[in-house]
């Protein structure tokens, strides 16, 4: 079995076993098997492991996995670290080939821990059985509905199925990022969170995703690198075909001595680390912001041509901000023909400032918006387009959502990618999500606009 078959067993088994399961609400072992009942009804077979109980949730409970009359191809580990290894062994006899070990109480606590974690490696190792975790939430699909989670779904949205594919080595960051996700619109294709990494590693999970037909773009967020030399290996071959965003956790000593207690995993090295993702093809984020709006922006639009940027708006504050970050994010003003120029003083209101940036003042209306982008698009000095909008302004309404509809189109066949900025209450976050909805990133604040612009720039280049 090749890496790829490996790894893809962990979101299409066809029977998955929870071992540790709960017939208490409030219990993780709860959480988790509730959570699998959708994989359940759209025909999975989902096998509780209890010793003590005989139905929960509607299903037959079985005392031991060796129990289970049918193959098993995954199992879900919800029990105390000391027990780990005798259940590794009885999952070898039932010939599993995934587990998660959602469990925590490993290495992260050094001593004995440390032992039985290792133990469970060599284990892994001998019977051909990848496991992700420990200490973890494990592993989302939301195609195929697997969900090892025991965040319950009334409290934790799941973003609907689509091509980004995030890794995180913290399970919070993952939800947080998911959830986000799920607000904007914004698809995800797999998503792990793979704790302590006993086996199955980022460079594991980015080579299969490399393959992954339904990912595009993988976003991480890691702690610690346990094999470099694998991961930028690795990095080197899937950025050849498919961006990695990467948030890096732990790089000052304080840091890396609380990701150590964290997932056991020692940080630091920050300079070191961050040269060697830019030789590895990688895109660094700044925070968890900038790796989700990163992740959108490249997902929903193509990769610019270059760094020339021209920008449009109804209200100025927002673009003077965005021309100052465009400077120090080694972007460029573009500088527009005079064709441009001229075309636009003759479509638009007299009372447009026709520079770069381009003013339509609030006064302008969808209409408007409409007739400068199709100008701006349609210059051989422009890379991307950066378009701001006031949509409080009385002469604004509906009607640009039809209008960012066909510039999205035309952008797209042009290849320049098109962003946009705007911020306020529930009229504005409405018009935003619609927006999403056809494609176009959006962002509240200039800041966060320009990084994800940035990253389309540097996966253009490339």
């Amino acid at each position: 079995m090749n890496l790829y078959e490996q790894i893809h067993g962990f979101f299409n088994p066809k029977s998955i076993a929870v071992i540790g399961a709960s017939s208490k609400p409030g219990k993780i072992g709860y959480a988790v098997l509730k959570n699998l009942l959708e994989f359940h009804r759209k025909g999975g077979k989902v096998y509780p492991i209890n010793p003590r109980a005989d139905t929960i949730l509607g299903l037959k409970v079985y005392k031991s996995i060796l129990d289970v009359p049918e193959n098993v191809d995954m199992a879900v580990i919800i029990i105390r670290s000391e027990e780990v290894p005798k259940i590794i062994e009885d999952c070898a006899k039932k010939g599993v080939k995934n587990i998660v070990i959602i469990s925590g109480g490993f290495k992260e606590l050094g001593g004995k821990y440390r032992d039985i974690e290792a133990e469970i490696a060599e284990k892994a190792k001998i019977y051909g059985i990848r496991i992700i975790g420990p200490n973890c939430i494990g592993v989302y699909d939301p195609e195929t509905k697997v969900d090892t989670f025991f965040q319950p779904k009334e409290r934790m949205l799941r973003p609907r199925p689509g091509n980004v594919a995030f890794l995180t080595q913290s399970g919070t960051y993952g939800i947080i990022l998911l959830e986000w996700a799920a607000m904007d619109g914004l698809g995800v294709s797999k998503f792990v969170s793979y704790g302590n990494k006993v086996d199955v590693d980022e460079a594991d999970l980015i080579l299969y995703l490399k393959d992954d037909p339904q990912t595009k773009v993988i976003g991480i967020y890691l702690e610690g690198l346990g094999d470099g030399r694998k991961f930028f290996t690795a990095a080197k071959e899937v950025t050849k075909v498919k961006p990695i965003i990467i948030l890096r956790g732990g790089w000052s000593e304080a840091a890396a001595r609380a990701a150590l207690s964290h997932t056991g995993f020692l940080g630091g090295k920050g300079r070191i680390y961050e040269s060697a993702f830019k030789q590895s093809g990688v895109i660094i984020a700044r925070n968890l912001e900038e790796l989700y709006d990163m992740a959108k922006a490249l997902a929903k639009q193509p990769a610019a041509k270059g760094p020339k940027v021209a920008m449009v708006s109804n209200g100025a504050g927002p673009m003077v901000q965005a021309v100052d970050l465009v400077v120090t994010e080694h972007l460029e003003l573009s500088n527009l023909t005079e064709e441009t120029k001229d075309r636009l003083r003759k479509e638009l209101s007299p009372y447009t400032i026709v520079e770069n940036p381009v003013d339509l003042t609030g006064s302008a209306t969808p209409r408007d918006y409409e007739t400068a982008l199709n100008i701006l698009l349609e210059d051989s000095n422009v890379d991307m387009v950066f378009v701001f909008f006031v949509h409080q302004n009385a002469p604004m309404n509906e009607e640009i959502v039809d209008v960012m509809r066909k510039i999205n189109d035309k952008a797209r066949r042009l290849k320049k990618p098109v962003l946009a900025g705007a911020a306020g209450g529930p009229y504005t976050l409405e018009l935003n999500k619609k927006f999403e909805e056809i494609g176009i990133p959006t962002y509240p604040i200039p800041d966060r606009l320009v990084a994800a612009a940035k990253a389309l720039y540097l996966w253009g280049r490339k």
